[in-house]
């Protein structure tokens, strides 16, 4: 969802929220100093994620239009977060926001990494990439990171970074799309935009990104601490992985499971991993990037048993949506995929049609969180620990 609204008026300041976390983030500037009435004017936009809907429109449009108002004297303070791509989206020129969905659910069903991704969201949006922060004064960003790579938290990348400058050119996006294998599926429209190429986005050292500040004040690595806090006291001996995780979430699913048990030792062990994959879209079946990695990892969790290891592992969006389900994600365990087969439930089907929710249905191993209010990426977690069995 996104919110934006305007704060007391003796701050100075505009206000705006855009992403996952909007909610939570938006109560705290919207409130006035001490022993002063809060201006009861902020507007909320019910934008959906992971396509943007008209109401993402209408909330893009109100925030240029608080950024236009900042110019007459004051701060746009801009709290952002992962999702914000979709819940705030102003398409650029004659491009329709049907279009705009268009091209990204082509890009995301190719597999395209979420930089890259961002790249061409930002060349079809007039508010991306740099747009809001040349439309204010000045800026103030506050952000919470669920980008790992290439650049770490990197600004641009977060958000489509609208208030930051954009390096990445219109050349850049049409090589996106060309390299994905989909510039035949895209709508008119956007290939006209795109081949057109003009208005660039900012770039660096452009004069009315002068006084636009940024500051990533959460990320991955506050999921891992915590999860290690949590292990520790449970008596495990944790490793952190440090490099996030990335490409195909099957592929990463089994390089992960794969190096934690080869690492696990005669003492219960805790291995962390954190990231963001792809899912390269090649069935119709119901399931997300976490729910495919912990099925790909299903059958090497299942071989621990032979080394007399008991061993589970879950893969969770931190936001508690895992792709178009309900689902955060799913656990494994040694158990899976015997009661997999008894149940009738093929696993090789569920990878090859992209099913993995309806595999873990029937199991009862999806994680159900909900929405969490937060958004860092996905968090990974192996269990493993030396195991009696009776058969």
């Amino acid at each position: 969802m996104a919110i934006a609204f305007g704060s007391h008026a003796s701050d100075a300041r505009l206000t705006i929220a855009a992403g996952i976390v909007a909610g939570p983030r938006a109560e705290t500037p919207a409130s006035g100093r001490e022993g002063e009435q809060p201006r009861n004017e902020f507007r909320w936009f019910d934008a959906s994620h992971p396509s943007p809907n008209p109401a993402s429109e209408a909330a893009g449009r109100h925030a240029l239009a608080l950024a236009a108002e900042s110019r007459r004297g004051g701060v746009l303070l801009v709290l952002l977060s992962g999702g914000a791509s979709s819940l705030v989206a102003v398409p650029a020129g004659d491009v329709l926001l049907s279009d705009k969905v268009a091209a990204a659910h082509a890009l995301m069903n190719a597999g395209v990494a979420i930089a890259d991704l961002n790249c061409v969201r930002k060349h079809l949006s007039a508010i991306k990439g740099g747009r809001l922060a040349a439309a204010a004064s000045r800026t103030i960003t506050l952000a919470i990171s669920d980008v790992h790579g290439p650049i770490a938290d990197d600004p641009a990348v977060i958000g489509s970074g609208p208030t930051v400058a954009d390096p990445t050119t219109f050349a850049d996006a049409i090589r996106i799309v060309r390299d994905a294998g989909i510039a035949p599926a895209l709508p008119p429209r956007v290939t006209a935009h795109l081949e057109r190429a003009e208005d660039e986005t900012p770039k660096p050292g452009d004069a009315r990104l002068s006084k636009a500040a940024f500051e990533v004040i959460g990320h991955r690595r506050m999921a891992m601490d915590g999860a290690r806090d949590e292990a520790r006291k449970r008596g495990y001996l944790v490793q952190i992985v440090e490099p996030p995780t990335s490409g195909e979430a099957r592929q990463a699913g089994l390089a992960f499971a794969a190096a934690a048990l080869r690492d696990a030792t005669e003492q219960p062990m805790c291995i962390i991993a954190s990231g963001e994959t792809t899912v390269h879209v090649r069935g119709n079946g119901r399931g997300g990037r976490n729910q495919e990695f912990a099925l790909a990892a299903a059958p090497l969790v299942r071989a621990a048993r032979k080394r007399s290891w008991i061993a589970a592992l879950g893969s969770v969006g931190t936001d508690g949506i895992d792709g178009p389900t309900d689902a955060a994600g799913a656990i494994v365990d040694i158990t899976t995929v015997q009661r997999a087969a008894t149940a009738g439930l093929r696993l090789e089907q569920a990878l090859e049609s992209n099913g993995a929710y309806d595999f873990f249905q029937p199991l009862g191993d999806l994680i159900m969180w909900g929405p969490t209010g937060t958004n860092v990426g996905d968090l990974h977690v192996l269990l493993v620990a030396p195991g009696r069995f009776s058969n």
